[in-house]
C-alpha cells in the first residue's frame, strides 16, 4: 500500500483502518447532538469539540504515513479520508436520532478501545524507536493533558447556549478567513509583481501602522476614552512589545549556535530581520486576540447566523492577513510561510472570540487591552520600515503608501457596511 510492502504495510492499513472506523462514532455523535434537546447550539458546540480533537488525528495519520517515506500529498490525502465517516453518519444519525442515539454508547466505546489499543500496540513503539523514554513520556503527557483540559473546559460551562450563541460561533469562524484571505492577496499580488523585501516589509508596516492608530482614534473621536489614558496604554504596550523584542533579539545574538540549529531544523534564514519579523507578527497576534474578544462579546447580537456581519467581519480581516503574510515573506521570500503565518493569524481570532462567548465575558476593559495591544504594533514594524528605507527609500515609501491605503480601504468599507446594517454594534470595531 502507497508503495509500503511487508509488516510496514499491514501496520499502515492497520492504522487507516481503525482511525477510519473511529469517525463512525464521531458522526453518530455530531448527529445525534444536533437532535438534541437543545438543537442547534448543542450541535455546534459537540461539532467544535470534535474538530479541535480531529486535529491530533489527522496529526497521528500523517505522521505515521510520513515517517514510512509517504509524500506529503498522499499524507493528508489519507488523513482526510480517514474522516470522511463523520458526514457521511452525521446525516442518517439526525433523521434517525432515536435509533442512533441508542447505538451512540456501542460507537463511542468501539471508537475508544481502537484508539487506545492503537496507541499501545502501534504508536508508542514506534515513537520509542525513533526518540528517548523520557522524551515519549513528555509528550505523551502534554498530549494527554491538553485533551483533558479541552474535555473539562467543554464540559464545565454552565451557560445557557441559545440561536444567539450559535449565531456567534458561526461569525467568530468567519473572523478566521479575514486574514487568510488578506495573505492570499498580497501573496498573489507579489508573485505577479515581483514585490522585493524592501517594499513587501514596508507594505506590512504601513498596515500595522493603520491598525494601530485605528481604534485609538476611534476612542478619541467617539469621547469613550480621554486622551491621557489612551496615550498612558499606548506608550505601555509599545514598551512592553520593545523592551521583550529586544531582550528576545539580545539572547538570539547571544546564543548564535541556536539560532543556527532552528535554522537546520526548519528551512529558514533566522537573521536578524526574519527574527524581528516573526516578532512583529507576535504583536499582530496579540491585537488579533484583543480583536476576537470583542467579537465575542458582540456576535452574538447578530440573529439569523450572522448574515449581516460576514462581510464586515471578513473585511476587518483582510488588512492583518495581509501585514502578516507581507512582513514574513519579505523577510524569508517563502510564500508558503507567508500563507501559514496568514492562516495561524486567523486562527488566533476565532480562537479567542469562541473563548469569550463560552467564558459569558462582557466588554468592559476590553478598549483598554485594545489600545494596549495597538501600542504594541507600532515598535516593532518601526524597525522594520527603518531598514527598509535604508535599503531603498523609493520603495519603501511606495510600499507604505500601499500599505496605509490597502488597511484604510477595508476598515473604512467594514464601517460603511456595518453602518447599513441593523447590527451596527455588532461589528468589531464599533462595539459599545
Amino acid at each position: 500500500m502507497l508503495d509500503i510492502k511487508g509488516a510496514e504495510a499491514a501496520k499502515v492499513v492497520l492504522v487507516i483502518g481503525i482511525m477510519t472506523l473511529h469517525s463512525f462514532g464521531e458522526g453518530a455523535g455530531v448527529g445525534v447532538s444536533f437532535a438534541g434537546s437543545k438543537g442547534f447550539s448543542q450541535g455546534i458546540l459537540v461539532t467544535l469539540a470534535i474538530a479541535v480533537h480531529n486535529i491530533p488525528e489527522g496529526l497521528a495519520v500523517s505522521m505515521v504515513l510520513a515517517s514510512r517515506g509517504v509524500s506529503p500529498q498522499n499524507a493528508m490525502l489519507w488523513s482526510v479520508i480517514t474522516s470522511l465517516p463523520q458526514p457521511i453518519v452525521a446525516v442518517p444519525s439526525f433523521i434517525c436520532a432515536d435509533a442512533f442515539n441508542k447505538f451512540l454508547p456501542f460507537c463511542t466505546g468501539f471508537a475508544a478501545g481502537c484508539m487506545i489499543w492503537m496507541v499501545v500496540a502501534e504508536v508508542l513503539p514506534d515513537a520509542f524507536k525513533e526518540a528517548s523514554p523520557s522524551q515519549v513520556a513528555s509528550a505523551a503527557t502534554l498530549s494527554v493533558a491538553f485533551m483533558e483540559a479541552l474535555g473539562t473546559l467543554f464540559q464545565n460551562f454552565s451557560h445557557d447556549y441559545n440561536s444567539e450563541d450559535a449565531s456567534g460561533f458561526f461569525v467568530s469562524l468567519l473572523f478566521g478567513l479575514g486574514p487568510l484571505l488578506g495573505g492570499i492577496v498580497l501573496v498573489s499580488f507579489a508573485l505577479a509583481f515581483r514585490f522585493q523585501h524592501a517594499l513587501l516589509t514596508s507594505v506590512a508596516s504601513g498596515i500595522a501602522f493603520v491598525l494601530g492608530v485605528w481604534r485609538p482614534l476611534q476612542l478619541l473621536l467617539f469621547s469613550k476614552m480621554g486622551f491621557i489614558p489612551l496615550m498612558f496604554l499606548l506608550l505601555m504596550g509599545s514598551a512592553f512589545f520593545h523592551i521583550s523584542t529586544s531582550s528576545i533579539l539580545k539572547y538570539a545574538g547571544r546564543k548564535r549556535a541556536s539560532v543556527n540549529d532552528l535554522s537546520s531544523v526548519t528551512g529558514i534564514s533566522v537573521s536578524v530581520l526574519t527574527l524581528q519579523a516573526f516578532l512583529s507578527c507576535g504583536a499582530v497576534a496579540f491585537h488579533a486576540l484583543a480583536e476576537g474578544l470583542a467579537l465575542g462579546v458582540a456576535a452574538p447580537k447578530a440573529y439569523g447566523l450572522g448574515r449581516h456581519m460576514v462581510l464586515p467581519v471578513s473585511l476587518h480581516g483582510l488588512p492583518r492577513g495581509a501585514a502578516v503574510a507581507s512582513c514574513i515573506f519579505g523577510a524569508t521570500d517563502s510564500w508558503h510561510g507567508s500563507l501559514a503565518a496568514a492562516a495561524l493569524i486567523g486562527f488566533v481570532g476565532p480562537v479567542s472570540a469562541i473563548g469569550a462567548i463560552l467564558a459569558g465575558i462582557d466588554y468592559s476593559g476590553l478598549d483598554h487591552l485594545m489600545v494596549f495591544a495597538c501600542g504594541g504594533l507600532l515598535p516593532g514594524f518601526w524597525k522594520i520600515v527603518r531598514r527598509s528605507l535604508r535599503l531603498d527609500m523609493r520603495k519603501s515609501i511606495c510600499g507604505l503608501m500601499i500599505g496605509v491605503g490597502f488597511a484604510a480601504l477595508c476598515l473604512t468599507c467594514t464601517k460603511l457596511v456595518c453602518l447599513h446594517t441593523p447590527y451596527c454594534n455588532s461589528a468589531p470595531e464599533a462595539v459599545r
